[in-house]
């Protein structure tokens, strides 16, 4: 019996926590041959634009953190709008009434047909599953089962 390979669509935050801390980028690293990591193309944007301020508050030389980020673009896949947006509709109502902003995530979500890795509770509710930081070993170490 072969072995199934899962996927899991991470948000914004979580490719920040890639960059600055351990836990997400070795959970990712652990997983990266049996699960799929998929983030939308505005994730990866949100974190180029925000990372540089908060590497810089703590003190972090952002151009070696940024190639952390852009190291994880092979493992952690960018899905391009025409490949998430037919799902448009569908995402925002979903998550309008929360954060209308967060569309993406959800639609790659529901395309992909896979959960959402996130801290963010606006996503909670959204009939998405969801998996935080702390639980997130729970579906990634099922990846090899049936």
């Amino acid at each position: 019996m072969g072995s199934r390979h899962r996927a899991i669509v991470l948000d914004a935050n979580i490719l920040i926590r890639l960059v600055l801390g351990q836990r997400v980028r070795q959970l990712v690293l652990d997983h990266a041959d049996r699960v799929g990591f998929f983030t939308p193309d505005v994730a990866y944007a949100d974190a180029r634009t925000y990372l540089p301020g908060i590497l810089l508050k703590r003190g972090v030389d952002p151009d070696s953190a940024m190639s952390v980020l852009d190291g994880f673009e092979s493992i952690v896949r960018s899905v391009e709008a025409d490949v998430y947006r037919r799902a448009r509709r569908a995402a925002l109502a979903r998550i309008e009434m929360r954060d209308p902003a967060d569309w993406p995530v959800v639609a790659t979500a529901l395309v992909l047909g896979c959960p959402i890795w996130t801290e963010d509770q606006d996503f909670f509710g959204t009939g998405v599953p969801t998996w935080t930081t702390d639980r997130v070993l729970l579906y990634l170490d099922t990846s090899d089962q049936s």
